[in-house]
């Protein structure tokens, strides 16, 4: 009998290629999706995609769906809190591994396995130390669609936000983002591809701008706030 494991899934596309290779190995039985949503707006967290999307999208690959609710800026203990609670409730399910779309980040990687260590489950990684220009080939290459729903303008412009990734998309930006967004240069929305049973419908809304404070401590520029831009994405 396969291990149950619930997926970590941010509607993105380093999760759907992610969830790709572990069902194409079918070494597990995914169980759950699990996707931190903004209590508030409704919306996954930085992404910015709307809730009834993102059901769409669990609908669409056939696995049930858990969202785990969190404050507009929660504190780490509060966090904690709820995800321990998330964590427990899924573990009594029977499930023992959680998986992550994480390519590079050490410091990311290291959180979660000590996260899921002390409760004695395990971490799996699909994606890791793969590279990153090689990934988002092959992503297209498998026929998977996804739109960019959210730029970090430190990064990038406004013009990225609500571009659909293909290889022109690709060519264009800048040397210093890395091709999938790892750094978390941009996020993305994925609505179509081969693990999908239907494409995601949607219309593209309007492009906002928003601010947030940076800590006090940040020094790397005399900007004193963080900028994103966020691209609507309207549920059909």
């Amino acid at each position: 009998m396969k291990p149950k494991a619930l997926f970590n899934w941010s509607s993105g596309k380093d999760s759907a290629l992610a969830l790709y290779h572990i069902l194409k190995e079918d070494r597990y039985e995914i169980s759950t999706l699990l996707t931190s949503i903004n209590e508030e707006f409704q919306r996954i967290s930085m992404h910015g995609v709307h809730v009834s999307l993102l059901e769409q999208q669990a609908s669409s690959l056939g696995v049930p769906l858990v969202k785990m609710e969190l404050p507009k800026e929660p504190s780490m203990e509060e966090y904690q809190k709820i995800m321990s609670k998330t964590m427990s409730e899924i573990q009594s399910t029977g499930v023992t591994h959680s998986i992550f779309g994480d390519i590079f980040l050490e410091d990311l990687r290291r959180y979660r396995e000590e996260q899921l260590n002390t409760i004695g489950m395990k971490a799996i990684f699909p994606l890791w130390k793969r590279n990153t220009s090689d990934l988002i080939h092959e992503f297209l290459d498998l026929g998977f669609k996804t739109i960019v729903t959210c730029v970090n303008g430190a990064y990038l412009d406004k013009s990225f936000a609500g571009r659909v990734i293909d290889h022109d998309f690709i060519k264009d930006l800048p040397k210093n983002v890395d091709p999938c967004g790892e750094n978390g240069e941009f996020h993305t929305f994925a609505f179509d591809g081969p693990i999908f049973k239907k494409p995601i419908p949607f219309e593209i809304g309007e492009t906002v701008k928003k601010t947030y404070p940076k800590p006090k401590s940040t020094s790397e520029d005399n900007d004193e706030e963080y900028i994103f831009w966020f691209c609507d994405l309207v549920p059909q």
